[in-house]
């Protein structure tokens, strides 16, 4: 089956970290358990909470994998309890969320069986960077041009002139 991507256009250059993200998502938004809340917190907090009755701190990891939230629980079976009826799950689970570039983790707290997880979304600062224009050779390869470490590119004439 031929996959049809959204961005496929020469316009959207360096995007093709989005086409993941958005597979991941994709996959993550078919799992159903545990039950989870997402609120706005203050001017820049975020807050995930998630029901997790009869789970004890001990049974929960939270944790970030390569901008992934990523909140796992198990439960050990208590082999002496009876059940009648059993309308409380307490399967494992594992519930990911990703997260924008900058978000961190505040802190994770257990309450009445809702887990909650603080995020703080930074403020954002537009940044103006202006190019100046070289005049050299036209872009047939003859006026190469050099990647430095600072993520700045300059032209190998530039680079004696500065030495």
């Amino acid at each position: 089956m031929t996959r049809l991507s959204l961005f496929n256009s020469p316009l959207l250059l360096g995007f093709d970290h989005f086409e993941r993200t958005l597979d991941r998502i994709s996959k993550a938004s078919a799992e159903g358990y545990p039950p989870y809340n997402i609120e706005q917190i203050g001017e820049n907090g975020l807050r995930i909470t998630l029901a997790v009755a009869g789970f004890a701190r001990e049974n929960l990891e939270v944790q970030i994998e390569d901008r992934q939230l990523i909140i796992r629980g198990r439960q050990e079976e208590d082999q002496k309890r009876v059940y009648l009826h059993r309308g409380i799950a307490s399967r494992q689970f594992q519930r990911s969320f990703v997260l924008a570039e900058g978000i961190e983790v505040a802190g994770a707290t257990l309450d009445n069986g809702l887990l909650c997880i603080d995020l703080v979304r930074p403020t954002v600062e537009t940044k103006v960077r202006r190019i100046e224009i070289g005049s050299g050779k036209a872009a047939d390869g003859n006026a190469a041009l050099t990647l430095q470490s600072d993520g700045t590119a300059e032209t190998a004439e530039r680079a004696e002139e500065s030495r």
